[in-house]
């Protein structure tokens, strides 16, 4: 045997309304008979208070779960509203036909007050708080069990008036029901964490209920008790009983509900609270004062000067009962915050921003979506989602989307809400992406660093490294040389020495090409200048238009010259022409650098060699960006444009 699933099919909106507007209706019925009656105030009457805030009470709340989902809890508490609006009418109809002589019927309806009540009312802490949970009975089954036994044995020691029976099996379900009042906090402590919320409300209802009959089983002078003890527990009971049932079964924030259930939680604590102090006040101020009118007008002050503080009082409290850590903006807060400062890597960020968002709005599932990288997700969606864009400084950084359980709804605080805490999540998501940014920027970099590092290892092991072999070994034989063939030592001395101006050259060029004395000396223009000067030794020709800033950053200047260089040096080893054109300036966009041959372009199926991906990562990594356009045969263009930096300065 499972227990009914709290998402298991669709809500019934028209039997719930009929629930409400039958058990509503058979309250106003009676209260208009009692009103016309004007009985006399007795215990009775009492009792009757409680059944129409029975009516009231559950009639709501059942009308609530079934007009979202069929489950059995909502229909007890409706059999408990039914029962209870029949036991009002049952008292009422009687008084009222008292009143008016030949209305049928009267003790056949009077019969009702005593026995409607029973299976609904019993029902509530016998067998419901067994049926509030997710997984299966298990064991718990046999609490169903002994709990419906119960309440039909107490109907039927009622329906048959035998009072000896009635009484020994109303103390059995007393014990009974704080056997089951115990169960719930013991799976509220040890229980699955999932559903231990609104368990020690629950718990705490199942027992006030249970103890609200232990008046009916004194004999009438063992403990002298005002008349309305039963009826005064009966009405703290259902303070905190309905709202717990709504927290336990539904387990999720009721979006569309929040301002019915808030006021109907609020309303009845605050009813029952003020009838408190009224009474309370009405017997302190008859044992003081003379007289009903000023024990009236006292009481009534009371009640008048306690309403606002306790409305303001009780309204945090109903909140916080009713949807959990999600009504205190306080404690969503510090969870985020201990997000984004106990997360140790962006995703460990993101995804408990994510659980946290989750279970304290009671969604189903949330999904964080960001550009360039896979979902972060939370929980399973079955439903369409609610989309919400992620800005960060005007900036579009993802999408958050949520979906709600089964008949759930957001609503426009939901909205509010979740619009709030998707600030927050902007906010990590713009820290997760420039931490990626930053991890990107850092693979770059060290790309970049190894390539040089290749180049100037090749430039050495190749070139340097066999030259001065060479040399070695030619001076060897100079050596060998000097003796016997002076001549011959001299003509191979000159050549060694021309081979060593050429490698200390290559040298220089290496470094040159590196970072240029000339760049940090006389700025970027100088060492461009440089630049085409060497090359022109070579035979080859670069047109310099130079039309930048002299006071651009260092670092800034370092990358454009390293962009020029590889450019040029692609341009005369690829293109087949001798000539190329180096243009830079600085617009608004930052500072940007062109350089254009006429040669024969590249072919449609090229690949950006090592040379290009240098030059597209030196831009990236300054934030700035590269193109390269070509067709065959007409030409290459390179274009960097690099952002511009103010120069640092000593005060």
């Amino acid at each position: 045997m499972t227990a009914p699933s709290a998402t298991s099919g669709p809500g019934l909106p028209r039997v719930a309304m009929a629930i409400a507007v039958a058990s509503w209706g058979l309250a106003v019925l009676a209260v208009t008979f009692i009103v016309m009656a004007r009985p006399p105030w007795d215990e009775s009457l009492w009792f009757f208070v409680v059944d129409v805030a029975v009516a009231c009470v559950y009639g709501t709340v059942a009308a609530l779960i079934i007009a979202r989902r069929p489950h059995p809890v909502g229909w007890l508490l409706a059999l408990a509203a039914i029962g209870g609006g029949i036991a009002a009418t049952g008292f009422g109809y009687p008084a009222f036909a008292a009143t008016r002589p030949g209305l049928p019927a009267t003790e056949a309806v009077r019969i009702l007050q005593s026995t409607a009540w029973v299976p609904g009312t019993l029902a509530l802490f016998l067998v419901v708080p067994w049926l509030v949970r997710n997984h299966p009975l298990g064991r718990a089954r046999w609490g169903v069990l002994v709990g419906a036994v119960l309440t039909l044995a107490v109907l039927v020691a009622q329906l048959t008036d035998q009072m000896l029976p009635f009484l020994v099996l109303l103390a059995a379900a007393v014990v009974f029901g704080l056997i089951t009042a115990g169960a719930v906090e013991h799976r509220r402590r040890r229980g699955p964490v999932d559903e231990r919320n609104g368990l020690g409300w629950l718990a705490l209802g199942a027992a006030l209920l249970a103890l609200s009959f232990v008046p009916l089983l004194l004999p009438p002078d063992a403990l002298p008790l005002p008349a309305w003890t039963t009826p005064a527990l009966h009405l703290l009971s259902q303070a905190v009983y309905p709202a717990a049932i709504l927290v336990a079964v539904l387990r999720s924030r009721m979006w569309g509900l929040r301002l019915a259930v808030s006021r109907t939680v609020l309303a009845g604590l605050l009813t029952v609270s003020l009838v408190g102090v009224y009474l309370v006040v009405t017997v302190l101020a008859r044992s003081v004062l003379p007289g009903d009118g000023a024990t009236g007008l006292v009481a009534a002050a009371a009640v008048a000067v306690a309403v606002q503080p306790a409305r303001l009082w009780l309204e945090g409290r109903v909140h916080r009962l009713v949807y959990g850590v999600s009504a205190s903006p306080d404690h969503v807060v510090r969870r985020l915050g201990s997000q984004l400062r106990l997360a140790e890597s962006t995703d460990d960020l993101l995804q408990g921003l994510a659980a946290d968002i989750g279970t304290t709005m009671r969604l189903e599932s949330v999904t964080v979506a960001l550009p360039d990288r896979d979902p972060v997700q939370w929980g399973v969606p079955s439903g369409e989602p609610v989309r919400m864009p992620l800005a960060h400084r005007g900036e579009h950084v993802g999408v958050l989307e949520v979906t709600l359980p089964g008949g759930e709804t957001l609503g426009a605080r939901g909205e509010q809400t979740l619009s709030d805490l998707a600030t927050v999540l902007a906010t990590a998501a713009a820290v997760s992406r420039a931490a990626s940014d930053v991890d990107e920027a850092r693979t770059r970099l060290a790309r970049a660093r190894l390539e040089e590092r290749r180049v100037i290892r090749r430039e050495i092991h190749d070139g340097l490294g066999p030259s001065l072999a060479g040399l070695r070994l030619g001076l060897q034989g100079a050596r060998n040389l000097m003796a016997s063939d002076p001549e011959a030592a001299t003509e191979l001395l000159a050549t060694l020495q021309a081979e060593l101006d050429q490698r200390v050259q290559d040298v220089r060029t290496l470094s040159h090409h590196l970072l240029p004395p000339a760049l940090d000396e006389l700025g970027l223009s100088a060492a461009l200048l440089e630049l085409a000067a060497r090359h022109g030794e070579d035979g080859n020709e670069v047109v310099l238009d130079l039309r930048h800033d002299e006071g651009v950053e260092p670092q800034t200047g370092a990358t454009a010259y390293a962009i020029i260089s590889e450019a040029i040096t692609n341009a005369l080893r690829h293109s087949g022409t001798q000539t190329c054109h180096v243009t830079t300036q600085c617009t608004e966009a930052g500072l940007v650098l062109t350089v254009s041959d006429n040669g024969r372009g590249l072919p449609e199926d090229a690949r950006a060699g090592v040379g290009t991906s240098s030059m597209r990562e030196r831009a990236d990594e300054q934030g700035g960006t590269l193109d390269v356009r070509s067709a065959p045969g007409e030409g290459t263009i390179v274009e960097a444009v690099l952002p511009l930096r103010e120069v640092a300065t000593n005060a």
